[in-house]
């Protein structure tokens, strides 16, 4: 396989995790808040999410379509539920007694490993993504060679992750996050409100 090709997927594979959306709302709130630890354990689990939707991408760039719509319905309606919980939440924050707005994520590895399996963005952005930047190596992409393509686009996936950790982390973002933390945190839940009544409408018109 040539170079060029393993670069495209390695750079399909960095679009698709810089590609805005609502894991990148929510990490930048967990990184700017409690600093790049805890943006890093965010990223960490949502990479598993990150390598499945690359993996059926590939499937579906290669030919074999192996995985029922039904499975994109189901998994769209438990991402449409899980992003109007969590944007109904922080739409709804208060200060405490203290002043202090309480929004700590407990488990960031966790909430990422949820938002990678759910993102709504994941599959559809990824395969077009891919489509874009290898679509005229189709001829290429094999069944013998997928794993060496997804290896290049995991490869993608940490390049982009170790920006968007370092980003978190940077002193400016997290001064701005802190000026404005509550109307932030509540405009960031309008954000996921809004996909997530896209998603359970896209959803429901597909059953």
């Amino acid at each position: 396989m040539e170079v060029s090709i393993l670069l495209a997927a390695a750079m399909a594979g960095a679009i698709v995790v810089l590609t805005p959306g609502p894991a990148v709302l929510a990490l930048l709130g967990i990184g700017a808040a409690q600093g790049r630890r805890a943006g890093a354990g965010f990223l960490a689990g949502h990479l598993v999410g990150d390598t499945l939707w690359a993996m059926l991408a590939l499937t579906a760039l290669i030919g074999a379509k192996v995985i029922a719509p039904v499975v994109f319905q189901v998994l769209a309606l438990a991402c449409g539920a899980y992003l109007l919980y969590l944007g109904t939440r922080a739409v709804l924050v208060r200060r405490d007694a203290s002043g202090q707005v309480s929004t700590s994520v407990r488990r960031p590895l966790a909430r990422g490993l949820m938002f990678g399996v759910t993102n709504p963005k994941s599959y559809p952005v990824t395969l077009s993504v891919f489509t874009a930047l290898l679509a005229q190596d189709l001829e290429s992409l094999t069944a013998a060679n997928a794993p060496l393509l997804l290896g290049a686009v995991f490869a993608g996936f940490l390049v982009a992750d170790a920006i968007l950790i370092w980003l978190v982390g940077t002193p400016p973002l997290r001064r701005l996050y802190r000026s404005g933390e509550i109307w932030i945190i509540r405009a960031t839940g309008v954000m996921f409100i809004g996909f997530a009544v896209s998603t359970l409408w896209q959803a429901l018109r597909a059953g």
